[in-house]
């Protein structure tokens, strides 16, 4: 039977007749370093956990089910995800990303891609023929890295118009889902090549640990992966794997919640005088919203917003109450972030003024409380 995500974020692809040992419904933690052999040249299947271990098998097969992946690599945070990524290409590829992307994937890049010889190009991808040029430009384009929407400007990109560049030009596709979850969008069918997640957002949800994900729909890469992870040491910890795992069997309640709070305080924040902008692409007149319709299943519970001053920027971050100012997103409990000075305070200031990640710009990651307690924090705060 091909269940759908609530029933797969719940079971993965198990049976009821695919009990854990004792009929465990919950994946038991195999808190091990090594795995006993039952004779020489025979194996349990396991040998030893950075190679492979049953808990985060049962991890990375759930996550495959969800993205419609063929195979899943369980990192140990979403940097090394990425880091695990970047090990697939040869010196002096170049990568053309998009423009507004999470602050530290352009750490990585610049302190550790380019020393390996890796270029990188910033583009704004939600414009293809922008994109194309960038290609056709440099010959030595081997991948395009995609974040959609991205952060934290919530620009959208049109997956399906990113593949045919990449069948044309013989690119890899790599897109970050963080923001939507698997639960709102599959990047794999839309000709994604490989997804990356930081697992420590919403597939976790709980802001209570790390991890990444790696998935891919094609074998050969895969095969590479499991590779480059076990010599690597990438890997996410048994005990870390069941928590992703319990956090993922309430994805979609949770992302239905966040996303019902987040469209509602969306529409009240173009109501505040002191709110000068609102970028959330579940509005209509969001540019990018038609094509998320298209390749999504819904907006999530991302917001960004501009104010009047920086001072009222300033007052809102110190006053709230129920949220917190804080990093990260993608938990149940709502967080507020000042991109400048926090996810984003590596990019150069002329990088992030042209951006927009200004003085008066903050980012909300909406939550699962009551969305009447949540706007009369901000009201308070605004006021």
């Amino acid at each position: 039977m091909d269940y759908r995500l609530e029933t797969r974020c719940i079971h993965g692809e198990r049976r009821s007749a695919d009990h854990h040992p004792f009929g465990a419904l919950a994946v038991p933690i195999y808190q091990t370093a090594t795995f006993s052999h039952p004779g020489v040249g025979r194996s349990t299947g396991y040998d030893y956990t950075r190679s492979g271990n049953p808990t985060r098998e049962e991890l990375e097969k759930t996550m495959s089910a969800l993205e419609g992946a063929c195979d899943t690599i369980a990192c140990a945070t979403g940097m090394a995800a990425i880091s695990l990524c970047l090990e697939l290409f040869d010196k002096d590829a170049r990568f053309v990303c998009s423009e507004d992307l999470y602050g530290g994937s352009v750490r990585i890049f610049k302190e550790v891609g380019e020393r390996r010889g890796f270029s990188f190009s910033y583009i704004n991808t939600s414009d293809v023929e922008a994109v194309e040029r960038e290609i056709r430009a440099h010959k030595d384009t081997r991948a395009l890295y995609i974040e959609t929407p991205s952060n934290p400007m919530m620009e959208v990109t049109d997956l399906a118009a990113m593949r045919s560049l990449a069948d044309q030009y013989n690119l890899c596709l790599i897109v970050d889902n963080t923001f939507l979850s698997p639960y709102l969008q599959n990047p794999i069918a839309f000709g994604a090549d490989l997804v990356i997640h930081s697992g420590s957002k919403f597939l976790n949800g709980h802001n209570d640990t790390l991890a990444g994900f790696v998935c891919t729909s094609r074998p050969e890469l895969s095969e590479r992966l499991r590779y480059l992870t076990k010599t690597i040491g990438a890997n996410l910890s048994p005990f870390d794997c069941f928590l992703l795992a319990r956090g993922i069997k309430t994805l979609a309640v949770r992302m239905e919640r966040q996303q019902e709070n987040a469209a509602r305080i969306a529409r009240w924040l173009q109501t505040q005088p002191k709110v000068k902008q609102v970028y959330y692409v579940g509005l209509p007149e969001h540019p990018g919203y038609e094509t998320n319709c298209r390749q999504a299943r819904g907006a999530g519970s991302m917001i960004s917003f501009r104010v009047d001053t920086e001072a009222t920027a300033h007052r809102l971050l110190e006053t709230v109450r129920l949220i917190s100012y804080a990093e990260s997103l993608g938990g149940v409990e709502s967080l507020i972030t000042y991109p400048m000075l926090q996810t984003h305070a590596d990019l150069p200031q002329k990088v992030r003024e042209k951006l927009g990640i200004t003085e008066d710009f903050l980012r909300l990651s909406v939550g699962i409380e009551n969305v009447d307690d949540l706007i009369a924090d901000l009201t308070q705060a605004l006021e």
